[in-house]
């Protein structure tokens, strides 16, 4: 039986497509082996969003290739798309795919092995406006399913590579994802989480549909419990989507919407459409609808120019919104970007003091946001406990809102929704107690 390794750098979005990738495989006939093994090809999916990204990216291409030097070594993802001449330069590299024509894998996979030349199958992702269909039907250690529903970008910020490793925002085809939804949870899944790139431009480049428009179709999938939307821009969410949380009993409450910065100098230098006044506006309207709304950002710290003051005024802002989790970054220079060009740098020293107190701050907003829901029952989904780390007689998943929960239960309710009472909260994982479960069809009914 031949075999296949998979390594896979960066996002939800390349983990995504590695699954997609693997069903190729295993259509084929080949079975999956651990990347530290010996494979008859090695697929590394790369990213680009940093330099380390691609620093990263090549070390592993070499570790493929020195692991099986007879093996086929394919590289995809964005680092791919960007870079191919720089991959291929790299000896023992037989295959370049980018970020689209990933469907053709198996037979240019073949077409070496027939003929052992290398392969550059990139070409220019920014002519590409349609969406490529790869499925997945199931996530061999993940209780949640992903769905992909967008690929792509139109914002071109100016910290930010991706658009041109990914190409434009293009939508998949409503039916497309109902579809995809229905097998899902045919399949047994009780939440998807709705990915892309820029996930809440779905819909840009279709006829009068929108985000809010696949919502209500995935609403009426009957026995799915929980859609989460992995990331949306707060300018995205509209009235019409503002309705769907208020009329749908399946949308989590939770909203990952990234602010980057607190301050409308560095927001406008970073080229990110909205105002910190903008951005607050729409936060009070989103709690407005949905009182109890788990909020979560991301935010970059030390983006150039960004004065001590503006950093301060930028701290002040996020205490003032109030998040219940931040993802902090440095400021990180990426080649090929406007911000790396720009002048005023910030001094790394002075990056990590202002990371260290925003990651301080976030341990406390997601402490008290936790806090609220104590003595409350709320619905969890429990995770698979893979590497064995939540202790014997107890297990641990995510409430609608977002709150990562450990209570006593046993393996078997994987998967399922439970209802569990939330004893003692905690910035991390929360304590509660399993007050029944709720199983299939009956969850989706409790809930509605």
């Amino acid at each position: 039986m031949p075999s296949v390794a998979f390594y896979t750098l960066g996002c939800k979005v390349n983990f995504y497509d590695t699954e997609a990738i693997w069903q190729l495989f295993k259509n084929e006939g080949y079975e999956q082996v651990d990347f530290e093994q010996t494979a008859d090809i090695y697929l590394i999916n790369t990213c680009t969003v940093t330099n380390t990204g691609d620093k990263k990216s090549r070390q592993i291409i070499r570790r493929a290739v020195r692991r099986n030097p007879d093996a086929i070594v394919a590289v995809t993802g964005c680092y791919a798309q960007t870079s191919p001449a720089e991959i291929l330069d790299i000896p023992g590299v037989d295959l370049v795919i980018g970020t689209q024509d990933r469907d053709k894998i198996i037979p240019y996979v073949k077409e070496i092995q027939a003929q052992r030349r290398p392969i550059n199958a990139v070409r220019n992702i920014m002519k590409t406006r349609e969406f490529e269909e790869l499925d997945v039907p199931d996530f061999a250690d993940h209780t949640r399913a992903f769905l992909k529903i967008q690929e792509g970008c139109n914002n071109f910020c100016t910290f930010c590579i991706i658009p041109w490793s990914r190409g434009l925002s293009r939508s998949r085809d409503p039916q497309s994802v109902v579809a995809q939804a229905r097998q899902l949870v045919a399949a047994g899944y009780n939440e998807i989480v709705l990915t892309g790139i820029h996930t809440g431009g779905y819909g840009d480049d279709l006829e009068n549909y929108r985000l809010s428009d696949l919502l209500w179709d995935l609403d009426k999938v009957e026995g799915l419990g929980r859609i989460r939307i992995s990331s949306i821009e707060a300018s995205q969410i509209d009235d019409r989507m503002l309705e769907v949380l208020k009329g749908s009993s399946k949308m989590c409450r939770h909203f990952h919407i990234p602010l980057q910065a607190g301050s409308n100098e560095v927001l406008k230098r970073m080229r990110r459409k909205y105002t910190i006044e903008e951005f607050e506006e729409k936060i009070k309207k989103i709690r407005d609808f949905m009182p109890d709304v788990a909020i979560t950002t991301d935010i970059i710290v030390g983006f150039p120019g960004e004065t001590e003051e503006l950093y301060r005024e930028g701290y002040e802002a996020i205490k003032r919104i109030g998040f219940s989790e931040m993802h902090v970054f440095p400021y990180s220079k990426r080649t090929g970007t406007p911000a790396a060009r720009m002048e005023d740098q910030v001094d790394e020293e002075i990056k990590h003091a202002r990371v260290q107190e925003l990651i301080d701050l976030s341990e406390q907003m997601q402490l008290s946001y936790a806090e609220k829901f104590v003595g409350q029952v709320l619905d969890v989904i429990p995770e698979r406990d893979e590497k064995g780390v939540w202790g014997e007689g107890f297990v641990t998943g995510f409430s609608d809102n977002y709150l990562q929960i450990r209570f006593d239960g046993t393996p078997d309710l994987a998967g399922k929704m439970c209802r569990v009472k939330l004893t003692k909260a905690d910035a991390n994982t929360s304590e509660g107690q399993l007050v029944r479960v709720l199983d299939g069809a009956a969850s989706a009914q409790a809930l509605a």
